[in-house]
């Protein structure tokens, strides 16, 4: 899929494509961020508000036969304008996502184009119910790569809700099936996750603040004077970073499919925090450390790295599934130089699992370790040889072609109704070689520098 971005925040104009690897790279105040929460709340923006119209005549079938079939490619002919009227409803609310003001993001747009042809073989089969635990309504599952059944469960109509609600449910089944092939469920970790870790109790009692004086008859609170005690709102992302961590007490009873299939991957994330963290009887987060298991520490007793890594640590043990989309702004966040190297193999890890991973870093370590993890994926004697000396695993492997790289800087572009290219700052794709591994110069171009510098320094006494 590739994604267009016009007018948001530094970036003039950026096209990019969502790899199972994507990597933004750039300097300070570049439009890396922006184009990341951008693309977050729009993928979750379209697993929500898209809508799929039900014929009449399926929702008749199904009442009376008790069961129909329903065809997806009749969806997907139409699946691009559909992308692209929600795209426009999107971007008109992009402020919102951004806490900034509408006049701001007046002219910002995001649309994004899906291949025309839209293949459904391989993918994993929709199987899903509605209704309780103790009685089901309807059950809906794929029975081939672009058809859907939905059945009846209850056999008394009385039993069943009304037509409308029925609709709904085969809507949200349509949704998962067509949306689920092609938009990743996104989760994002973003560069404030070790703030909402830490003072998540505090944002907790703001909140009961205000819901004790909407309830308190004596406050003499009009709605005006109450919203102007609670100026400020944040941005998407970290709105959904604090929601998290509240709901954590709440998830622990979940099994991931990375705790359900590859455990071996926690057990990589264990190294990189150096311990584990677990949920109190109290509903309280702690860690131990893995040299000191009777030791158990609060969150704000904890090192930096330890809250950084928080909310990525319960996603991938209680949320995480087949096909997610993990995006982490700056992982490198308080993180050792080794620790940085170790979440870039944990990245790859994630991606051969079929779980894509979309970055923004400024971490040369993390750039360097994903361009060995590249250049190891090559059928030679001494490579292999390395690896075990290295002590790299096949599970850590990339391909080049899956990886998808952007660097946030000035370029010249051809903007649309223009004649002549002009420079703006964009997002321009970077190299990616089998061989060579990730190609950015801004790294390289740095680390030059200080060494020319230094060797100056070293060398430069015998005049």
């Amino acid at each position: 899929m590739k994604i267009t971005i016009k007018n948001l925040g530094a970036l003039e104009q950026a096209e990019f494509e969502i790899g199972d690897l994507t990597i933004i790279c750039g300097a300070n105040n570049t439009g890396k961020t922006y184009a990341t929460h951008a693309v977050y709340g729009f993928f979750d923006f379209l697993r929500t508000a898209s809508e799929f119209s039900i014929d009449q005549a399926v929702l008749n079938k199904l009442l009376n036969a008790g069961a129909v079939q329903i065809d997806l490619n009749k969806y997907t002919d139409d699946l691009q304008n559909q992308i692209n009227r929600l795209a426009k409803q999107y971007s008109k609310q992009l402020y919102r996502v951004f806490a900034g003001t509408e006049k701001l993001f007046q002219d910002a747009q995001l649309n994004m184009k899906v291949s025309k042809t839209l293949k459904f073989a391989g993918k994993e089969k929709i199987k899903i119910s509605f209704g309780s635990s103790e009685k089901q309504i309807l059950q809906i599952e794929s029975i081939d790569n672009s058809i859907l059944e939905a059945r009846l469960i209850v056999s008394d109509k009385d039993e069943l809700p009304p037509v409308h609600i029925i609709s709904d449910m085969i809507e949200d089944a349509i949704r998962m099936a067509l949306f689920g092939n092609i938009i990743p469920k996104p989760f994002l970790a973003s560069a404030e996750r070790t703030g909402a870790a830490i003072f998540q109790k505090e944002l907790d009692f703001t909140r009961n603040r205000l819901i004790d004086l909407i309830g308190d008859k004596d406050a003499k609170l009009t709605p005006f004077r109450l919203f102007g005690r609670f100026k400020g709102e944040y941005p998407i992302a970290v709105r959904k970073n604090v929601d998290f961590i509240r709901d954590i007490p709440n998830i622990t009873n979940r099994e991931s499919y990375i705790l359900k299939k590859h455990p071996d991957l926690l057990e990589s994330f264990a190294d990189i925090i150096g311990g584990a963290y677990f949920v109190s009887k109290e509903g309280e987060i702690k860690y131990v450390p893995s040299g000191s298991k009777r030791t158990k520490l609060a969150l704000v007793e904890s090192s930096s790295a330890v809250r950084s890594l928080l909310d990525i640590g319960f996603y991938l043990r209680h949320i995480a599934q087949k096909g997610d989309l993990l995006m982490v702004d700056e992982p490198e966040l308080n993180l050792h130089p080794a620790n940085q190297r170790r979440i870039a193999r944990l990245f790859a890890q994630l991606v051969n699992i079929d779980i894509k991973v979309f970055i923004t870093t400024h971490s040369d370590y993390i750039i360097k370790e994903l361009n060995t993890l590249i250049m190891l994926n090559q059928d030679k004697r001494y490579l292999k040889k390395i690896m075990q000396n290295e002590k790299y695993s096949e599970a850590e492997l990339l391909c080049a072609d899956r990886v998808k790289v952007y660097i946030a800087k000035e370029d010249s572009i051809l903007k649309k109704g223009n004649v002549r290219k002009t420079k703006c700052l964009t997002l321009v794709s970077a190299n990616v070689n089998q061989e060579l591994g990730i190609e950015v110069d801004s790294f390289d171009a740095t680390i030059d520098e200080m060494n020319r510098i230094q060797e100056a320094i070293v060398w430069g006494g015998d005049e």
